[in-house]
């Protein structure tokens, strides 16, 4: 007769570039569960090798994430401990892993978090920008038509934005923007936490400009837009009370 038991699933961040972000706990929880599942098991064996962990290794990608998962909670089911990780960050936080987390809960199986890195964190802990209300969009559509209109939405919010972006759309995505709101401050991330790390702080116009006159533009991109002043806000609501 077949038991269902209960087991573990470990969410697992990692880091997005530089190898020294990883945590203590992240590195136990690795070499403690039965199986790693990856979103790119190449990725994963990279990181795995550098720190001499051996684990039999299963893909769970954007993809296949749903047949994946099946599989996983299988093992789960068995009694496996199983840890996810995607290529690099925060699983469920534009990479796959939120369809797994919440199937293997449905299960009934534990799903446990091990925090660490994630671009979105890291831009915000150097964007120098307060405010209660953070909006994380992850990647806006590559339709310039859509990315265009959902930008419109998000900078008339008034709240601060960030946004994931490639390099090879990064120009056309700091031109929307600056069409929108030319003034509006931004921050671009750059390749963080990697050796060629690079922020760049100014108003959308100008870092368009800076942008758009290099020959080459690489590395993968976090961009913070800021979000409207407390005293723009309550000037413009002024000026309305007055009109009345």
């Amino acid at each position: 007769m077949y038991t269902k038991s209960v087991s573990e699933l470990y969410i697992v961040a990692t880091p997005i570039g530089n190898l020294g972000d990883i945590t203590f706990r992240a590195l136990e929880t690795l070499k403690n569960v039965d199986v790693i599942a990856a979103e790119d098991t190449r990725h994963t064996l990279e990181l795995l090798t550098h720190f001499e962990i051996r684990k039999p290794l299963i893909s769970c990608r954007a993809q296949n994430e749903s047949f994946a998962s099946e599989k996983i909670i299988k093992m789960l089911d068995e009694g496996q401990k199983v840890a996810y990780a995607s290529d690099a960050g925060t699983p469920g936080i534009s990479d796959p892993g939120a369809i797994l987390a919440g199937l293997a809960r449905k299960a009934g199986h534990t799903v446990i978090p091990i925090p660490g890195a994630s671009a979105f964190a890291t831009l915000a802990s150097v964007a120098g920008a307060g405010g209660k209300t953070l909006i994380f969009e992850g990647f806006l559509s590559p339709k310039p038509g859509r990315r265009r209109s959902r930008l419109k939405e998000l900078l008339a919010t008034g709240d601060a934005v960030i946004v994931y972006e490639s390099p090879f759309r990064i120009v056309k995505l700091l031109t929307d923007i600056a069409d929108i709101d030319g003034e509006r401050r931004i921050v671009v991330g750059r390749e963080l936490t990697k050796l060629h790390e690079e922020i760049t702080d100014g108003p959308a116009r100008e870092v368009l400009e800076d942008y758009a006159s290099r020959q080459k533009v690489l590395g993968e991109f976090a961009v913070f837009i800021s979000g409207l002043k407390k005293s723009k806000l309550s000037d413009e609501s002024s000026d309305n009370n007055n009109e009345r």
